[in-house]
């Protein structure tokens, strides 16, 4: 199949970075990078020494180019954001509202602080990519990602039906039917995990962390409407990892980060969940078309051999002297393997 892109990644920095990042490269030819690092990529120049980072520390062999994304802030500036759409060095920007998610402090606390920011993404084309979730204490963990769509996504849409946007890692029923419903300037990112497990999987017999994200899995109803927008073969859904790595000492502790580990066996983890379908033959479309053709982006042109033989994955993946961490599906075999780049002979 030609070669897959993560359209949603978090590469960290550092030592984790050196870790992590070839794990995401052997894959996929692309990436979107997350910028919520501490502190968060919110300038043209702090995202030109990110990339050199990331670019310092991958295997060049494997022909990984990642995407820079500017976090967004109630004092962000347009003309900045602008000079790094034009320069190329910005792909987007991120909205992460305020202490949704790991480091996200810094994040929007009020939509109405950065309405000269949209209006000007909306002006020159620029993608806006969507944390949703309210961070409202009153509202319960599993409804803040359909309360953010009433509260804030549909104004956004409402006062700036121009701006192309992304759904990031949606995991319900509403978030399906908005972005179906929704023109073709919205589309959304679905992760591996949120295909393959529910709510239950952090309470399996005890507290398991390493099951536990934010936005966090939902009821069962909601990963079968997942399932069934990944697999339709719609353009408006695409594939993001949102693999986010924790050494296992921050997972397994009094309060627990929130992130799974997916990087290693991504695309064999979509693999199995689209031939679960009967619709192994819209994994391409989902993991190698649709996204570029949202971001107008070239396809790629290079091919990977996917091969049905099955493959166990380890229990912990080391990362150096800060540890280990836990990879999604540690333990268990999969019926699929990614066996490379295809060869051009």
């Amino acid at each position: 199949m030609r070669r897959p892109d993560d359209w949603h990644v978090h590469l960290r920095d550092g030592a984790m970075l050196a870790a992590v990042v070839n794990h995401t490269a052997r894959q996929f030819a692309r990436a979107i990078v997350m910028p919520n690092l501490a502190p968060p990529v919110t300038t043209v120049a702090a995202a030109r020494a990110y990339r050199a980072r990331i670019e310092a520390a991958v295997d060049t062999a494997l022909g990984f180019t990642p995407l820079m994304i500017c976090y967004l802030t109630d004092h962000s500036d347009p003309d900045e954001i602008e000079r790094g759409f034009a320069e190329g060095v910005f792909t987007a920007c991120k909205l992460y509202p305020a202490h949704a998610t790991t480091n996200s402090a810094h994040g929007v606390s009020d939509i109405g602080a950065i309405s000269a920011v949209l209006a000007r993404m909306e002006r020159i084309g620029m993608p806006l990519l969507l944390h949703g979730e309210v961070t409202d204490p009153t509202i319960d963990i599993f409804d803040r990602e359909a309360v953010f769509i009433e509260r804030v996504y549909a104004r956004i849409q409402a006062d700036f039906p121009g701006l192309r946007s992304v759904f990031e890692h949606i995991t319900t029923v509403e978030a399906v039917a908005f972005v179906e419903n929704s023109g073709p300037l919205v589309a959304a990112t679905i992760t591996p995990h949120h295909l393959r497990i529910n709510r239950n999987a952090m309470f399996d017999g005890g507290i398991r962390p390493h099951a536990y994200c934010l936005p966090v899995a939902k009821r069962e109803r909601h990963r079968l409407a997942l399932r069934r927008a990944a697999v339709s073969g719609s353009p408006k859904f695409f594939l993001g990892t949102d693999s986010a790595p924790h050494i296992i000492a921050a997972k397994e502790s009094a309060c627990g980060c929130a992130g799974i580990f997916n990087a290693p066996f991504a695309i064999e983890s979509y693999a199995a969940t689209f031939e679960e379908e009967g619709a192994i033959d819209r994994l391409e479309g989902f993991a190698a078309e649709h996204g570029p053709r949202f971001y107008g982006l070239p396809l790629n042109e290079e091919r990977i051999v996917l091969e049905r033989d099955p493959i166990d994955v380890p229990t912990t993946i080391d990362v150096g002297a800060a540890g280990a961490v836990v990879p999604f599906h540690a333990g268990e075999r999969l019926q699929w393997r990614y066996a490379g780049i295809a060869s051009s002979d």
